[in-house]
């Protein structure tokens, strides 16, 4: 990765501040764009490394290698539960009450934002939007909405805990680690809509007090049936 001169590394540190702010859907709209500037400038000067050839897939998105490529993994992410949030508040499920409508166009707004931010630090090394498949999902119904939003909650807190190691930029580190906390909060809000006080069960934090971790192989596996798009992650690190 490129040296970058100290005015934009001040400038990465100044913005990375909007993930730290209260998740208030139009404050961290208004300034997702503008935080992503500072780590785009990082992203462009990342270059895959020529020694790194890993799995290819025919005609599958590459994911990238490095850095890079651990933030086009957390982006593709972030698509899917954006696009199921975005599902879910256009079409609510049967009886849905007011205070749930609330809080999951809370949780749409914050993924919203979140794949935003990555498409716009990534900028020209952002891999194309996902077409999603959502035909198992029937949104008419709270506990198959319930359900879903749960295992993908669950899902990207574990990714995010497994893609921290493979992370080099300390800068980049440091972002992962706030958003992970924002999903944690979804996962823990949604496990008590389903059952109250489930929020942190043997299910997701271990004897040690330690939530789950998965490696990007165990993660996109595990999404493939809801991403119709080919995903090629064989050249991120390990």
């Amino acid at each position: 990765m490129k040296n970058f001169q100290q005015e934009d590394q001040d400038l990465l540190h100044k913005e990375s501040g909007i993930l730290t702010a209260p998740l208030q859907r139009r404050s961290f709209l208004q300034f997702a764009g503008a935080g992503a500037a500072g780590i785009a400038l990082m992203a462009a000067g990342c270059k895959k490394d020529d020694g790194s050839e890993g799995l290819r897939l025919s005609g599958a998105v590459d994911l990238g290698s490095g850095d890079v490529g651990i933030l086009n993994y957390a982006y593709a992410l972030e698509q899917l539960e954006a696009a199921f949030y975005d599902a879910v508040v256009k079409t609510p499920y049967s009886g849905i009450s007011a205070t749930e409508l609330a809080l999951l166009t809370d949780i749409r707004d914050h993924e919203l934002a979140h794949r935003e931010f990555f498409k716009k630090a990534l900028a020209g090394n952002a891999i194309v939007g996902l077409e999603v498949n959502f035909s198992a999902i029937n949104f008419t119904q709270r506990a198959s909405v319930l359900a879903t939003a749960k295992a993908f909650e669950d899902l990207g807190v574990s990714a995010y805990n497994g893609a921290g190691k493979l992370i080099k930029s300390a800068d980049y580190l440091v972002l992962a680690g706030k958003i992970v906390s924002v999903e944690a909060r979804h996962a823990a809000l949604i496990r008590d809509l389903i059952e109250n006080g489930t929020f942190a069960n043997s299910e997701v934090v271990d004897a040690n007090g330690l939530d789950k971790a998965r490696t990007p192989s165990e993660v996109l596996t595990i999404a493939a049936p809801f991403i119709k798009t080919k995903i090629n992650a064989g050249n991120l690190p390990s």
